[in-house]
């Protein structure tokens, strides 16, 4: 295999238009404002990595990953890509807080380090699945409009709904209901993107009971630092709890296990990176802790990878890899192949198998 040292590194800003805006309990987004790393190889090959920042999430934003990603060119070059772990726990070590920034870094880093060896991403981490099946998210909408979304969404084949809960309880009951008439075969998971104090949220479950309405999911209903707020939920219902913004490290994950606060954790590889990520979920399922891949608001590229990552692992019980943005508007195509609601893999691409238009 010819060297697969890091020749020259290009930084840019990776900005596509969404859809329709997408609101959750802590804020709006109106565009992608991402970052993109593209790292060359002394045998010519390209690796593409992006940083997806979501500030109220996790403290980043488009300004500070292009100047992080900018102070990390020197010290790529030269480097080998087959050390992405050496590389990886460095830049961890100086850069702690900007976990999108390292993450795009590992993202392209995997990615031509995999097409050097000829292989998907998703075998390189095991190939334990070819297929995962995602849900899709209504976001925080009237009630007319979500009724027509969940019926737009049925008639594309999904068969789980999530929706974000947290902001209003009562306008937060009436789309759900609304959710449930326009596909009420399908399931639903609830995302309050830590919106709810812990009465609040067993008073939402409570509501939605009388409504003949089971979640199978309520994802991070308290605030991500209130573990004994969320213990004291899990504790108080049947259904599944999961932890999201609570779990950014394997040591957050390790506290999740401790406290018994969680059923699920939902890995996310723009909170804590690739490598943590692989970590976060040996903890979970060594705990018997079920596991769930979601996303921020990501490009073709990053969501490839998580699809890579969740399929690659396999025994994901929750997928959440819903794509915002519009193919024509993308930067790359490629990827595995999506029919909704499936991500198909193949071998025919190495890598993540994204290709740059143009």
């Amino acid at each position: 295999m010819e060297s697969t040292k890091i020749k020259k590194v290009f930084i840019e800003p990776l900005n596509i238009e969404l859809e329709e805006p997408f609101t959750i309990a802590i804020g709006t987004k109106y565009n992608i404002e991402n970052a993109l790393i593209t790292v060359v190889l002394e045998n010519g090959i390209e690796g593409y990595g992006e940083a997806a920042p979501l500030e109220p999430i996790n403290g980043e934003n488009q300004a500070t990953v292009l100047a992080v990603l900018n102070s990390c060119k020197d010290f790529l070059i030269g480097k080998d890509a087959a050390e992405y772990r050496t590389i990886s726990q460095h830049l961890k070590g100086v850069f702690w807080a900007q976990v999108t920034a390292r993450c795009a870094i590992e993202m392209a880093l995997l990615d031509a380090f995999t097409k050097s060896l000829n292989i998907p991403l998703y075998k390189f981490f095991g190939g334990m699945e070819s297929k995962i099946e995602t849900d899709y998210t209504v976001d925080i909408v009237p009630p007319d409009k979500a009724k027509k979304n969940a019926i737009k969404l049925v008639h594309e084949g999904y068969r789980v709904l999530k929706t974000k809960v947290g902001k209003n309880l009562e306008e937060d009951i009436d789309r759900i209901l609304a959710i449930k008439e326009g596909a009420p075969n399908c399931e639903i998971t609830l995302d309050a993107n830590q919106g709810f104090a812990p009465y609040e949220a067993l008073r939402c479950l409570e509501e939605l009971e009388k409504n003949n309405i089971r979640p199978i999911l309520f994802e991070q209903p308290v605030a991500k630092y209130d573990l004994d707020g969320m213990k004291f939920v899990k504790d108080n219902t049947s259904i599944p709890i999961g932890a999201d913004e609570t779990v950014f490290t394997s040591s957050d994950a390790i506290n999740v296990v401790k406290s018994g606060c969680a059923d699920v954790i939902n890995i996310k590889t723009m909170k804590s990176g690739i490598i943590e990520a692989l970590d976060i979920a040996a903890i979970a399922r060594s705990a018997n802790i079920k596991l769930m891949i979601g996303c921020m608001l990501e490009s073709v590229l990053a969501m490839s990878a998580s699809v890579h990552f969740a399929a690659g692992l396999g025994g994901f019980s929750f997928v959440d890899l819903d794509p915002h943005s519009q193919p024509e508007k993308e930067l790359f195509t490629g990827g595995p192949e999506f029919k909704s609601p499936l991500y198909l893999l193949t071998d025919d691409n190495p890598g993540i198998g994204v290709f740059r238009k143009g």
